[in-house]
């Protein structure tokens, strides 16, 4: 009788998940045994990161519990520390215990990328990311907490420092980010006597000429000038050179202190890639074919961030490392392993670029979508809309579409819950208090 194919999926991201939810469908019972690989577990719908660190769609809702929708794999949760091409293996390092080696007939490796940072003085201390659902949330309890601040201190310096909100990158998730946050705290301050919007100072660093360049140049200058009408600080062609201690000083001679420095100036691939003993490209990217395989192998699948695949409607170009290309993708991948292991033939990848949409906060956003710009309600409207229609599984669908119709008649919660990360400061502060209680008893 024969042996179900082992089939091991590396990564519980877009291609990942995706990747297994089309395998457990399309497999047949018997046919093969797939595991994923991951460090959590559930998948993050990253698109929402902007709405959840605003308080428009609950945090809970904008992820996808792995277990949940992936019924007939199995999912282990832990550190993929190394993979073997040639034994077939993959080192599985769990969060707790000894390792454990899982061996594969066929790979699926997606480990995704990690923020890029540079070495800047102080932006390792001081910077925050922007590509989880912690960071989101941290960010948005921070800049609450900041606010709270503000108006509680009778000292100007502190006070300044709060309201300085530094972001640095202008691509999506920087300006996604900053606009839903800037919007979320303005609306915030009626309830802050004593602090007007005017008071916040919003910056963001770009160091090229342009921002959203996703949505092409007319759309990323209309872009430009919105956010600069809101009074938000935009600096084009300019670049962080410290922030040490939170002193902000940027190479065209401005410095500021500040307590918020948020990172999204670009991605690179996982750590685990260049470990991978897979072919790289110069970007240190694992190198695909347009069946999605790996050069040179016949049993490694890869695609998403860490993987270059070829862009067959653009000849010499490979895919961008976006959502739109790594849901698509996972589908043929799935489809291609169908393939390999009832002996089909693979079919290539292809996907033209559909467009972008981005939002701005509420009821703003700018978008081109198959060459056409759209700017203003109506594009936020498409950007919900799409994404809506693409966060996985009903259930998620459904809760978010609740989230933004409660959003209609209630405003905004401005509750900034970030004892949440230290959620034994409380029962610390007992123990303290106890403790300096028997001193004081042993001491009469």
């Amino acid at each position: 009788m024969r042996q179900p194919v082992r089939i091991v999926i590396v990564g519980g991201g877009y291609v990942g998940m995706y990747t297994a939810l089309r395998l457990q469908r399309r497999l047949r019972p018997g046919e093969a045994r797939v595991t994923v690989v991951t460090a959590d577990s559930f998948m993050t719908y990253q698109p929402f990161l902007p709405e959840a660190a605003a308080g428009n769609v609950e945090a809970r809702h904008v992820v996808v519990p792995l277990r949940r929708v992936l019924s007939r794999c199995t999912v282990l949760n832990g550190w993929a520390v190394a993979v073997d091409p040639e034994a077939r293996t993959v080192e599985l390092r769990p969060h707790a215990g000894p390792g454990r080696i899982l061996e594969y007939d066929l790979l699926v490796f997606a480990p995704g990328s990690i923020s890029r940072l540079l070495p800047i003085p102080g932006l390792a201390e001081c910077g925050v990311g922007f590509k989880t659902i912690e960071e989101a949330i941290r960010l948005r309890d921070h800049v609450l907490a900041q606010l709270d601040l503000a108006v509680s201190t009778t000292d100007p310096e502190i006070r300044a420092r709060a309201l300085n909100f530094v972001f640095v990158g202008g691509g999506y998730a920087g300006v996604e980010a900053l606009a839903e946050l800037e919007d979320m705290a303005r609306g915030a301050c009626r309830y802050y006597p004593g602090l007007d919007p005017g008071d916040l100072h919003w910056y963001l660093v770009e160091a090229t000429g342009r921002i959203l360049p996703e949505v092409g140049p007319e759309m990323g200058l209309w872009t430009l000038e919105q956010l600069r009408q809101r009074g938000i600080d935009v600096r084009l062609h300019t670049r962080l050179e410290s922030a040490v201690d939170g002193r902000i000083v940027l190479d065209d001679g401005t410095a500021f202190d500040s307590d918020t420095l948020v990172w999204t100036a670009g991605v690179k691939p996982h750590p685990l890639v260049e470990r991978s003993g897979l072919p790289l490209d110069a970007m240190g990217r694992v190198r695909a074919t347009a069946e999605l395989t790996v050069e040179g192998s016949a049993t490694v699948f890869a695609a998403g961030d860490c993987a270059a695949v070829p862009d067959l409607t653009q000849p010499g170009k490979t895919c961008a490392p976006n959502a739109q290309h790594a849901v698509r993708q996972a589908r043929t991948l799935a489809d291609n392993v169908v393939a390999r292991i009832r002996g089909g033939e693979l079919t290539p990848y292809r996907h033209a670029y559909a467009g972008s949409v981005a939002s701005l906060g509420l009821n703003k956003g700018v978008a081109q979508v198959y060459g056409r710009k759209v700017r203003g309600r109506a594009a936020w409207f498409m950007h919900r809309t799409y994404h809506l229609s693409r966060v996985p599984t009903t259930n998620r669908k459904v809760r978010v579409l609740v989230d933004w119709t409660l959003a209609l008649f209630f405003r905004r919660e401005i509750t900034s819950l970030g004892a949440l990360t230290q959620p034994r400061r409380a029962y610390e502060r007992a123990v303290r208090a106890e403790a300096a209680t028997r001193a004081g008893d042993l001491s009469r």
